[in-house]
């Protein structure tokens, strides 16, 4: 990962006093997620068919075949 990424916090916390938070970047290649608790550690990294599809699910508007 270039030292160069441009990291931003998500505007959503999770209700624990921001210790829940992610960070994300997205790179003209792929979007990455990351523990803001624990920047140095890994981070997952997402194409961006597999992006929208997550953010997707995670905004309830998705539909999954389990459903």
């Amino acid at each position: 990962m270039a030292d160069n990424t441009t990291w931003r916090t998500s505007s959503v916390s999770g209700g624990n006093g921001g210790s829940s938070c992610v960070e994300i970047a997205i790179t003209p290649n792929v979007a990455l997620v990351r523990d803001s608790k624990n920047r140095s550690g890994a981070a997952l990294s997402f194409t961006g068919p597999e992006w929208r599809a997550f953010v997707i699910a995670l905004s309830g508007r998705g539909k999954t075949s389990a459903q």
